[in-house]
């Protein structure tokens, strides 16, 4: 993949703008099968322990909780502000960390710890030491230099003392909710957050010793405008995050409530759109950061983005990590573990899981296997996603194959977008080109076999 730029092409991302998966995982979440349950994960985590070479282990934490909604959000949460919900999530969390644990081996460690929501700062300092210190008691968790305890944060309900109290605990990366800093679009979609709020905490992170600081952003939200963008962008850069992730804002009420709330003669038209991201990509790229892929940037020093240059850059349902060598241990309403060859989920909704673990279950109620062809499709897809190259040779050596022949309708479908220059294939191998990096979504999806399904479900739009 070239990497040095990134090409803006306005009519190819109009043409290839069309619904399709993020790839965070393959399959994707849509095709986890309500047939596999606790029997089911226990056997995949007693298998994972076999591996000749265990693998490390990553822990995400869901706490679903928020005080005040955001319209345009799209995530699993509960809208509260009765802090003493938290308390009573933290007693079924605690019941499925101690019926989580046995299933891994002691040795093996825990190279990463991240908090999702919702808002995880919804819990004091206090609660989430509390966290913290049962994961430590119930798993091994690595000393080693690159361990990340990572954290999702609203600036708005968080300060300066706060931080120093969550870098007590261990934590060292956190993430910030921007969005916008147009009074404008924040009424619209329900945010209002200052820039000094979210400028003391960015700053705060660095005087006590995080390694790594990311802002979230997103263009397409309703009220937006290329002037009123731009000065968040540039509000936003001269912070200096290390991490910046530009996301395209998904209108889908029918699937997301709090969606309704927002007024659809707002939002910008579809050129408007497409200039806000260009905005986007030539603003960072003037500041030096480096393009990753899929909505994210990074500065150049920042091991996400060395990661990618190693080809040691990996996705999962946490975004992109640099932890590729690392089962993934979900836990919390919501959560998906991925475990050997299975992907499993807990209950999307509060009552469920909680009646689980109070009969003393682990809550999983979906997930699935991955046969040979699963497993090929996503390493596949994971190259794409994360180096923009797959070679032939390689696949078709791990999983005793002829490249050509296995593939021959996926290499059909991805004839057209050879031709319009977004992906080359020579030397038996695929390269993504410049013009191609903001369409690796499309690129993958010529290797989706469950697209072909007729039922496949709405996904949100590329750009």
């Amino acid at each position: 993949m070239d990497t040095t730029t990134l090409a803006f092409n306005a009519d190819l991302l109009r043409r290839y703008d069309r619904p399709g998966p993020r790839y965070t995982s393959y399959p994707t979440a849509p095709q986890f099968q309500n047939g596999f349950g606790e029997t089911e994960l226990r056997a995949v985590a007693a298998a994972s322990n076999e591996e000749p070479i265990p693998r490390r282990l990553s822990l995400y934490v869901h706490v679903p909780f928020c005080a005040s909604p955001c319209f345009y959000c799209g995530c699993n949460r509960i809208i509260t502000r009765d802090t003493a919900r938290g308390e009573a999530y933290l007693v079924r969390l605690f019941r499925e960390i101690a019926l989580t644990a046995p299933l891994f081996d002691r040795d093996r460690e825990v190279i990463q710890l991240h908090f999702g929501g919702g808002t995880p700062n919804f819990l004091s300092p206090v609660q989430l030491r509390e966290v913290v210190d049962t994961l430590r008691s119930h798993f091994r968790f690595s000393d080693a230099r690159d361990r990340d305890i990572s954290i999702e944060l609203d600036p708005r309900f968080v300060d300066a003392d706060g931080i120093a109290a969550l870098a007590r605990i261990g934590f060292n990366r956190a993430s910030f909710g921007v969005q916008d800093f147009d009074p404008l679009v924040q009424e619209a979609v329900n945010r209002i957050q200052s820039v000094e709020e979210t400028r003391v905490v960015v700053d705060a992170c660095r005087t006590h010793g995080f390694r790594s600081v990311n802002v979230d952003l997103i263009y397409g939200l309703p009220k937006q405008n290329i002037d009123g963008f731009s000065r968040t962008l540039d509000t936003v850069v001269a912070m200096r995050p290390d991490r910046i992730a530009v996301y395209g804002y998904a209108h889908m009420p029918h699937l997301f409530k709090p969606q309704k709330q927002i007024v659809e003669a707002d939002l910008p038209d579809a050129e408007t759109r497409l200039a806000l991201l260009q905005r986007a990509i030539e603003r960072l790229g003037d500041a030096g950061y480096v393009y990753i892929g899929m909505d994210h940037f990074a500065l150049p020093d920042d091991e996400l983005a060395l990661a990618r240059e190693r080809g040691s850059l990996h996705r999962n349902f946490m975004g992109y990590t640099t932890h590729a060598d690392s089962d993934l241990v979900g836990l919390g309403v919501s959560a998906i573990s991925h475990i050997g060859d299975s992907f499993s989920q807990n209950p999307r909704d509060l009552p469920s899981w909680q009646a689980a673990l109070d009969e003393g279950r682990l809550p999983v109620f979906r997930g699935m296997r991955l046969d040979t062809d699963d497993q090929l499709r996503a390493d596949l897809i994971q190259q794409l996603m994360c180096s923009g190259e797959v070679s032939f040779a390689a696949l078709e050596r791990r999983y005793d194959i002829d490249f050509a022949q296995y593939f021959a309708d996926s290499l059909d479908k991805l004839r057209p977008l050879v031709e319009d220059g977004l992906v080359r294939i020579e030397n038996a191998r695929i390269a993504v080109t410049s013009r191609g990096r903001l369409l690796l979504r499309n690129i993958a999806m010529c290797f989706d076999r469950y697209l072909d399904q007729p039922a496949t479900p709405r996904f949100s739009r590329a750009i």
